[in-house]
């Protein structure tokens, strides 16, 4: 096969460095691919950035991946979550066994090959990752396709710029506020942005501040020496104490008593804390995601949030999208409830009906994806077919018939003429009238709606 007319460039990432196993198959290399061999993960956003031309497919090699670890997976994430270069893995015999390699490549991979392999196969593989990852760039119009993160599903146009915000918030260390209405996976956002930081290995500890009596808030969180108050018999760590290498969510922060603010917003300022009864500052290091689904804004004008603290956790602030705002994500969400909860119902139900899809997407859902997932589990119990209907979701199904313009339009007709003959006490000349038309125009339209003989006619022609 001549070679391509057009220089390209494959960035083959040995990410265990194989002895002996570097050299890129000849035959792929006559086909117009011009190789990069980079053996060390940190190099990678690097090439990725200052390659000219820019490297648009990548080859991992994730054959002896095992040796890595956790963190090593941490330092791969990041790369392969790079917009507008289209990743192949490179794997043994019986590798897409292990959970963690299959999600790796389900969620950044565009194909994968089974290593060795033929020519002929990788160079297939590689122009397919390639024009894919074209498509993602758009010549530079529009924003490339960002990878979900593990734990939440959508592809919409919302979600897709929820995931870059979410890859940029994980590359720091600031303060992250996450704004949205209940039931938006605000838990998700966050645990999301600890697992592709760096804090990643340490631990993501989750605080509900609406959940706690307000007078157990400050011990909850700064934690107490043995003796401060009655019935304290020992030391306690705080949440935040416990948080040291890892990251502390505050969930429902606009919950959270006036006295614990002004502590949380010393900790955030100086880096330490003080437990209940005690008098040493201790060095505390945890990163702050906080959430709520109030209105801060009000919260501060009202006096119940201090300005200072609402300033300093919105370093970095994140909108949960509403379910309602997310179109084709209300399906594919339903569906993997569907498949989640299929067992409950002894695995009957297969699916869903047309009318029970129509509602999905009507609904308003103003409980988002928790009221999706929770409507679905109900249905997939109660269901009496292999189908799940819309009363199955209770949901109304008469108010999600098709509706084509011209019976939107015939629907509306039929509508002014009844008024307008209730208005008129049912006189013909005096409701023509009213709609501008003829008697003899609006009694045609009456026999056209059916409304001649009805109760609206049966006080005469006038």
């Amino acid at each position: 096969m001549p070679k391509s007319a057009e220089v390209r460039e494959i960035l083959h990432w040995v990410v265990a460095g194989r002895d002996g196993d570097h050299a890129f198959p000849a035959g792929v290399v006559e086909r117009g691919w011009q190789p990069r061999l980079v053996t060390e993960a940190d190099q990678v956003l690097g090439l990725l950035a200052g390659a000219s031309p820019r490297c648009q497919v990548g080859l991992i090699d994730l054959r002896d991946c095992d040796r890595l670890g956790e963190r090593g997976f941490g330092h791969i994430l990041p790369a392969l979550a790079c917009g507008g270069v289209g990743w192949v893995a490179g794997i043994s015999s019986g590798q897409l066994r292990m959970d963690r390699i299959r999600r790796l490549v389900l969620d950044h991979c565009h194909d994968y090959v089974v290593l060795p392999c033929h020519d002929d196969l990788l160079a297939m593989v590689l122009g397919h990752a390639y024009g894919m990852a074209g498509l993602g760039d758009c010549g530079g119009v529009g924003q490339p396709v960002a990878p979900r993160p593990e734990g939440m599903i959508g592809d919409s146009p919302a979600m897709q710029a929820l995931y870059r915000r979410l890859q940029r918030a994980a590359m720091t260390d600031a303060p992250v506020f996450i704004s949205g209405e209940t039931g938006t996976g605000k838990e998700l956002a966050a645990s999301a942005i600890h697992r592709h930081s760096s804090r990643h290995a340490g631990p993501l500890v989750v605080i509900n501040c609406g959940a706690i009596p307000e007078s157990l808030v400050q011990s909850e969180l700064f934690g107490f020496e043995r003796g401060a108050f009655t019935g304290a018999n020992q030391r306690k760590l705080g949440r935040i104490e416990l948080a040291h290498g890892g990251t502390l969510f505050l969930d429902e922060i606009g919950d959270l008593p006036l006295e614990s603010q002004a502590s949380l917003l010393r900790f955030l300022e100086q880096g330490t804390l003080q437990r209940l009864g005690g008098h040493d500052d201790i060095p505390t290091d945890a990163r702050i995601i906080c959430a709520t689904h109030v209105d801060l804004v009000a919260a501060v004008a009202a006096g119940r949030f201090r300005e200072d603290l609402y300033h300093r956790l919105r370093v970095i602030e994140l909108d949960m999208p509403p379910l309602r705002e997310r179109g084709a994500d209300i399906a594919l969400l339903a569906g993997w409830a569907l498949v989640r909860h299929g067992r409950e119902g002894g695995g009957r139900t297969r699916g869903f009906s047309r009318d029970a899809l129509r509602a999905l997407h009507d609904h308003a859902w103003p409980g988002n994806v928790r009221e999706l997932v929770n409507r679905v589990r109900q249905a997939v119990v109660m269901a009496e077919g292999p189908r799940i209907s819309a009363r199955d979701l209770r949901l109304d199904s008469r108010a999600y018939e098709p509706t084509t313009l011209s019976e939107a339009r015939s629907e509306g007709e039929r509508m002014a003429i009844e008024r307008a003959l209730l208005r008129n006490g049912h006189h013909l000349q005096a409701a023509a009238r009213d709609l501008a038309i003829s008697r003899v125009t609006l009694y045609r339209l009456m026999i056209r709606h059916g409304l001649r003989g009805s109760r609206l006619d049966a006080a005469g022609t006038g």
